[in-house]
């Protein structure tokens, strides 16, 4: 672990993780309760750290960090006719973690915790939407791994 990890997660307490934005489709004709070949869809994610932000709230001198991490599910079909394959169905989310900052930190630590660790406590929250929404769309059921770390950089604002 690297000294900028450690010192981010000696000084961030977790506060609230909660569903920012979520936004979720069947495109076209492709209604997955009737649809014969959902065997042959292929499935392909999205875990995305958005963005994050200081932000010193109003009633108290106490700082706040905050983690956008964008989630998202596409079913695609590869058509022999067509270069790229087809989307059927998506389901996609953002989920915004706080943690209170006992100290200030610089952005390049405030960078480190948002990739490697921040995904760790929003997890859970997305793993069960998806699960939850995929039954309500009837789409075929996913086993989502325990854990997944965020596949891209940072930006900060």
């Amino acid at each position: 672990m690297s000294s900028l990890l450690q010192q981010a997660i000696d000084n961030l307490n977790i506060r609230d993780v909660y569903l920012r934005d979520m936004h979720c489709e069947c495109f076209d004709e492709f209604d997955p309760k009737y649809a014969e070949n959902l065997d042959c869809l292929e499935v392909q994610t999205m875990h995305v750290v958005r963005r994050t932000e200081v932000v010193q709230l109003d009633s108290q001198e106490s700082l706040l960090f905050r983690v956008f991490i964008l989630f998202g599910t596409r079913w695609v079909a590869h058509q022999a006719d067509a270069e790229e394959p087809a989307p059927q169905a998506m389901i996609e989310a953002e989920f915004v973690a706080e943690y209170a900052m006992s100290a200030e930190l610089e952005q390049d630590c405030l960078n480190e915790f948002a990739l490697r660790n921040a995904s760790y406590h929003v997890w859970p929250y997305w793993r069960e939407l998806l699960m939850s929404q995929c039954a309500r769309m009837h789409l075929p059921r996913l086993v989502m791994p325990t854990m997944q770390v965020a596949q891209n950089g940072v930006k900060s604002q």
